[in-house]
């Protein structure tokens, strides 16, 4: 996908435009940009995002859902040729009307654009649907709001899946995205305690600003570069056991004799499996980690 951060810069192609952060790209999401998708095929324009970039350090949002990478990614799946990603710093003191002028109409070439009911923009949120619907109309821009999504008789929202995430409610967070949870950093070194042990892990480590799920051990499925899945079982949290500093991602691939170290592979998570414990012995957390495993390889049998 062609990422454009610049505020220079002039598209020359007409874009339908879908406007909003998009963490975790869930299903109220995917409506917006469905909807963008739609519109860009049937009047020949090119399908496009406009979001904006946070520093890690940046609690604006919350702590973020999906890496910046796996965000985009989910949104070249839905069609999106094009991605509008401005600093953050770099709009937010701008009014409305700047925001429509000098962004969507200048920069993006927006013939239309499509938002959720609760989209607001510009300097301190001041530009509300009813703005925009006038602005757009100004500028000679289409504009679709899309409706809230709900499921389970709750609306769909990035805050309800991280409260989901905390509590490690997996099946929920997935049937809000639409797809599994993962967490997709590059291989690193960790102890080698695992591989002495018999059990060799992959670990990974959580970026600056990310949310961490609930500590415990979950089933996973994992896909490698080269497109191959394996089932997993990973433990998220400190490995009190072995006096872990430090929250990892540490996942056992039982049968996996490969090296994934520098790699970047994808840790799907499918289901909640059990909390981390201190065990008195090394012996009682191999039993613990084996136990995972076969759970793991149970819940792809079937």
């Amino acid at each position: 996908m062609q990422l454009d951060s610049t505020i220079a810069a002039q598209n020359t192609q007409p874009c339908s435009v879908a406007l909003g952060y998009f963490d975790g790209v869930h299903v109220g999401h995917r409506e917006v940009i469905k909807a963008a998708v739609s519109y860009a095929e049937k009047n020949h324009c090119l399908p496009a995002v406009f979001t904006f970039a946070l520093s890690p350090q940046n609690s604006l949002k919350g702590s973020r859902i999906l890496s910046e990478q796996e965000k985009l990614r989910r949104l070249q799946q839905l069609g999106i040729a094009r991605c509008f990603e401005p600093s953050f710093e770099d709009i937010r003191q701008m009014t409305p009307q700047q925001f429509v002028q000098r962004y969507l109409k200048q920069h993006c070439n927006a013939k239309a654009v499509f938002c959720g009911e609760n989209f607001t923009f510009g300097k301190d949120k001041s530009g509300t649907i009813e703005l925009l619907h006038t602005l757009c109309s100004e500028n000679d821009i289409h504009l679709q709001v899309v409706p809230i999504s709900w499921q389970g008789g709750e609306p769909v929202s990035s805050t309800r899946i991280r409260k989901l995430l905390e509590q490690g409610d997996i099946p929920t967070v997935n049937a809000l995205l639409a797809q599994r949870y993962c967490v997709d950093s590059t291989i690193q070194h960790g102890a080698g305690n695992g591989k002495v042990w018999g059990f060799p892990t992959i670990n990974q480590v959580f970026a600056s600003g990310m949310l961490i799920p609930k500590h415990g051990v979950y089933i996973t499925e994992v896909e490698l570069q080269d497109g191959t899945r394996l089932p997993g079982a990973t433990g998220l949290g400190t490995r009190p056991t072995v006096s872990g500093e430090g929250v990892t991602c540490e996942t056992f691939l039982p049968g996996y004799e490969g090296d994934l170290y520098g790699q970047t592979v994808r840790v799907e998570f499918c289901e909640y499996l059990k909390p981390t414990v201190k065990f008195d012995s090394v012996e009682e957390l191999k039993e613990y980690v084996f136990s995972a495993a076969q759970a793991a390889l149970d819940y792809f049998r079937k």
